[in-house]
């Protein structure tokens, strides 16, 4: 298992991650919370809640007696724009950032890490003669459009370039900068002598927005405002040097004494098996957002991970419609090992109904009932998946490139409700 904010690979086990990062599990109480303050609003609580996929967190009690008490928060969250096609993965923080801008009513802040991805992924053109920097950029209006189409609250909503806001941001980076030595650095993030500075530099850049005084006019001048991050567990290491180092940017008066708060999410298991993340530099690995029905159906159905069974050293896969009478009567007999499942795993990252998702989980378990074999799984699946695309595609296709500019505008947002 190797997880870190540039690497995940392995089965991972979260109880260790849990141990190894030194986070805390989401617990019975603190969902109750969560979703009385959903419930004033008329909402439930989320699916990823339910089903533990959200399952960790940094002091969630804190922000949530902020919530409670009318104290004063705001959520931050992210992405590194590395292509133009998002993928399934890609949404999962932006579904649960959704939700909890909905269910706490409070300020967003997006950052757009198109400075990070060009010091990884840059490239020198020797031709033109220059970095290819702007790709970059570019990159950020094309990913802005599908957080656009998330359904977030444009009054409430700030969604900003690195590249571009930097001069706002400045004053906290040089604060972090000078509060952060490059061994604890380099022990944090594996930096080694080959690393380009400005990859040495970023995470200042990454922790920058924690803190409310970097958004002096998005929050209203606003210092002590609690922050809550939802994220991907592997972002983690970045916070847990922020939190180290938060005193000293923060001003006394802050209610978690600088310190953002957390809530972590597992990782979206690729198309070939329930081990790392989805990448997308596979397309065989991923469901994009640009996908269509025609497209879906064959990944989910060809590609998708089957939990078959193992008996006698032997493992059972079904992977298309046809299987053989032996194979389908091992199935009937053992049921699919869920947990490896991929098809059943995704299900419980989309699939809203908790009653059928249980009902699903019953009868492929036990290979029995309609949903007793894989084929049947992925068909629903792929029904599920196609309609989640195509609402997207719908919201995403009506965007011009003005109503990102829009979004992006550096102006003062509504306040919490």
């Amino acid at each position: 298992m190797v997880v870190d904010p540039f690497n995940v690979s392995g089965k991972i086990d979260y109880d260790k991650l849990i141990d190894k990062f030194g986070s805390t599990l989401l617990t019975p109480s603190l969902l109750d919370r969560l979703g009385n303050l959903a419930r004033k609003r008329g909402m439930k609580l989320h699916r990823f809640l339910r089903r533990g996929i959200f399952f960790s967190h940094r002091d969630l009690e804190k922000i949530l007696t902020a919530a409670e008490t009318g104290q004063g928060l705001y959520l931050y969250t992210g992405r590194g724009p590395s292509s133009a096609a998002m993928h399934l993965g890609h949404l999962v923080p932006f579904l649960m950032t959704r939700w909890l801008q909905a269910a706490l009513g409070v300020p967003l802040v997006v950052q757009m890490t198109d400075d990070e991805k060009f010091l990884w992924k840059g490239e020198y053109d020797e031709a033109a003669g220059d970095y290819d920097l702007d790709r970059f950029r570019a990159l950020t209006v094309q990913n802005a459009k599908d957080i656009i189409a998330c359904g977030f609250d444009k009054d409430r909503t700030f969604i900003f370039s690195d590249v571009d806001y930097m001069g706002h941001m400045y004053p906290n980076v040089c604060k972090i900068w000078k509060s952060i030595t490059y061994n604890t650095a380099r022990a944090a993030f594996g930096f080694e002598g080959s690393s380009n500075v400005g990859q040495s530099a970023f995470p200042a850049i990454q922790a920058a927005p924690s803190f409310p005084s970097t958004f002096k006019v998005p929050l209203g001048n606003r210092d002590d405002l609690a922050c809550l991050i939802p994220c991907a567990i592997d972002q983690d290491p970045y916070f847990r040097v922020t939190r180290d180092i938060a005193h000293k940017i923060a001003p006394k008066s802050h209610p978690l004494k600088g310190k953002p708060a957390l809530i972590h999410s597992k990782f979206f298991p690729p198309l070939q098996g329930a081990m790392g993340k989805m990448s997308s530099s596979d397309d065989n690995s991923a469901i994009f957002l640009t996908d269509d029905d025609a497209t879906i159906e064959r990944k989910i159905m060809t590609h998708a991970f089957s939990g078959g069974r193992e008996r006698g050293g032997k493992r059972v896969i079904q992977v298309r419609f046809n299987m053989s009478r032996e194979t389908a009567k091992l199935q009937r007999e053992l049921g699919a090992d869920l947990e490896v499942d991929v098809a059943f795993q995704w299900l419980k990252f989309f699939l809203e109904d908790d009653g059928e998702l249980a009902s699903i989980e019953a009868q492929y378990g036990s290979g029995s009932g309609d949903y007793w074999n894989t084929a049947a799984v992925k068909k629903r699946l792929v029904v599920e998946l196609q309609g989640l695309v195509k609402d997207h595609q719908a919201k995403r296709d009506v965007l011009t490139d003005a109503d990102v500019a829009s979004w992006m505008a550096v102006r003062e947002l509504a306040p919490a409700l």
